[in-house]
């Protein structure tokens, strides 16, 4: 059985006052140490659903959650949330970012076997595995959904895009994309970004979204408005959905949770990303 070597486990609260254990965990992976944050509620139901939440570029783990607050939405819904630590802060997206993608290291084997080993020890539901992540951890997120369908039933990219030349999952993912109108690090329109640090020339938001729902063979979409958030969904075949949520005027960050930096954009106040991810993870287990 695949065992995690725990480091330190923290009392009976997160940083957010939720409700249950923080540890923080190492796992073998590639011949690497690997670390990751991992939030456990109090009151864990049978077969709990699994979140995994990818940082950053330059962030960590810990900083996932203080950003996101999902903790609190684990404990108030009863699913298992990680926070996986990226090497030197940064994922192999294949086409970005740093070090991880300078040194070709394994993330997609790593994200896959952590998977494994906390659904080995909390018997999760292996039909409901799901990972979000912002920026380059949303562009690692699109890489899971081409890589590793038969583990991730949907992902949750924020502020990121598909970026990767070959993509054919072995079954249709459900994707909830939520962007920024005036993101200046990786444009909805494409390009480079004003802000960007990497260099790189992103694909559009929109030929993302259209190649998805050709890869999960999805009908035509119907477009609604809530307030700034202008959101286009389609139904997918095997019971998946792809959604883009663009939030009018929007920045570079994780809508409705908290700056973790001056330099970067506030976020903003039009949805709570949070929540609707989990909304969105929730409809959409995997399906035969």
């Amino acid at each position: 059985m695949l065992k995690a070597l725990v480091l330190v486990a923290a009392a009976l609260a997160s940083p957010h006052g939720a409700d249950g254990r923080v540890l923080h965990e190492t796992l073998e992976s590639g011949g690497l140490a690997r670390t990751y944050r991992l939030f456990v509620p109090a009151r864990l139901p049978p077969w709990p659903a699994l979140v995994l939440v990818l940082h950053g570029g330059f962030g960590t783990g810990d900083g996932a959650a203080r950003q996101t607050g999902f903790d609190g939405e684990a404990a108030r819904h009863g699913f298992v949330v990680a926070y996986p630590d990226g090497l030197a802060r940064s994922w192999n997206a294949i086409t970005c970012c740093g070090p991880a993608e300078r040194s070709g290291v394994d993330d997609v084997g790593f994200l896959v076997r952590l998977v494994g080993v906390l659904e080995a020890r909390y018997r999760v539901d292996p039909r409901r595995a799901y990972a979000t992540g912002i920026s380059n951890g949303g562009l690692m997120a699109y890489v899971l959904a081409c890589r590793a369908a038969g583990t991730f039933a949907a992902i949750g990219p924020v502020a990121a895009t598909l970026d990767v030349a070959s993509c054919s999952p072995t079954r249709p993912v459900s994707v909830l994309h939520i962007h920024g109108s005036a993101d200046e690090n990786i444009p909805f329109a494409g390009g480079r970004g004003a802000k960007g640090v990497t260099g790189n020339v992103w694909r559009s938001v929109p030929d993302t979204i259209r190649r998805w729902r050709r890869l999960d063979r999805c009908r035509p979409p119907t477009e609604r408005r809530k307030g700034d958030v202008a959101v286009s969904r389609s139904e997918c075949a095997a019971g998946a959905a792809v959604e883009l949520d663009l939030i009018r005027g929007g920045g570079h960050s994780w809508p409705g949770g908290r700056r973790m930096s001056p330099l970067l954009d506030p976020p903003s106040a039009a949805l709570d990303a949070t929540a609707a991810l989990w909304r969105f993870f929730a409809a959409h287990p995997r399906r035969p």
